[in-house]
């Protein structure tokens, strides 16, 4: 928080004054680095990349008291873009994995004002996969900088100025309707569900709110016929996209629930990589549906679906 003291009659008012994530860039060599600190840009001190030898890949933001960043995406793929174009993102046209053999993966962010819409005030990344700061209202994105690269795994994460959380979800197969998501204030869980299985490209999107009245206060995965009847009788709504669409597996759906005698509401949700990370984040106290997204499609990827209340 920024503050100023004015005078007013002999009595000293103190006005405080959020600072917001404004801007965000990104610095492959030490050239660049010294250009971003000219102008005012802090630096995140993780190397995104982690292989041998000197290389090193920075994530830097500059801060303000106006015009916050409220969406982060990335791109891992080019028709994962176009949507982004139509609809105002900026884009950081530096390849996050510009040194390795993996993905090429983009930033970009939006500086939005609707009512979905609510800024971001610290940012930062870890190298492991740090559960715990979902204990502090950190967000942490779904897509691992480090995709397809091998080594650790990168996260971004984010808190913003006010406690948000889910109130709205869905799931999309293909890009054909990216642009119209992002415009109604959607935020895209940046990676591919049925990935390494061979199916289409499935995403999960959902939207924010301060408004905890509005909130999800479940969620749930059905990956068999019985599920799917037990969560269709106790009122369940369904996401109306199979999440193994197109892969041969067992048909995978999304549940949720906005019953107001559910007591908490739904903050944040993301998806984990990998059986081994499920005992870590329930020790962090998130909430996570045991069942592998990718249930039955030979997919060597194991999703799990999490959240936090």
């Amino acid at each position: 928080m920024l503050s100023e003291k004015q005078g007013l009659q002999g009595v000293c008012v103190e006005i405080k004054m959020t600072t917001y994530i404004t801007e965000l860039a990104v610095s492959l060599n030490e050239a660049e680095e010294s250009q971003l600190r000219k102008r005012n840009f802090q630096k995140i001190y993780v190397n995104l990349y982690q292989g041998a030898g000197e290389n090193g890949i920075y994530l830097w933001y500059k801060t303000g008291s106006s015009g916050p960043i409220t969406r982060i995406q990335f791109s891992f793929t080019s028709a994962m873009t176009k949507g982004l174009n139509d609809t105002g993102y900026t884009k950081i046209d530096k390849d996050l994995n510009a040194v390795t053999e993996g993905d090429n993966i983009y930033l970009w962010f939006y500086n939005g004002s609707s009512e979905y819409d609510v800024p971001i005030v610290s940012i930062d990344v870890t190298l492991t996969d740090d559960a715990q700061k979902f204990k502090s209202g950190w967000e942490r994105s779904a897509c691992d900088l480090n995709r397809d690269a091998g080594g650790k795994m990168i996260y971004l994460w984010v808190k913003r100025e006010k406690p948000t959380y889910i109130c709205d979800i869905t799931a999309t197969e293909g890009f054909g309707g990216d642009d119209e998501h992002f415009k109604n204030g959607f935020i895209r869980v940046d990676e591919d569900i049925s990935r390494g299985a061979g199916g289409s490209y499935v995403f999960i999107w959902f939207r924010q709110t301060t408004d905890s009245k509005k909130a999800i206060r479940d969620l749930q995965i059905s990956i068999n016929h019985d599920q799917y009847i037990n969560y269709q009788k106790h009122g369940y709504q369904m996401v109306n996209i199979d999440l193994n669409q197109g892969t041969g597996g067992n048909q995978v759906l999304l549940w949720y629930k906005k019953d107001p005698k559910c007591v908490n509401p739904v903050k944040d949700f993301t998806l984990i990589v990998g059986s081994g990370f499920i005992a870590t984040f329930k020790r962090a106290g998130v909430h996570v549906i045991d069942k592998s997204l990718n249930t039955g499609n030979g997919s060597y990827y194991d999703m799990y679906l999490c959240y936090h209340v």
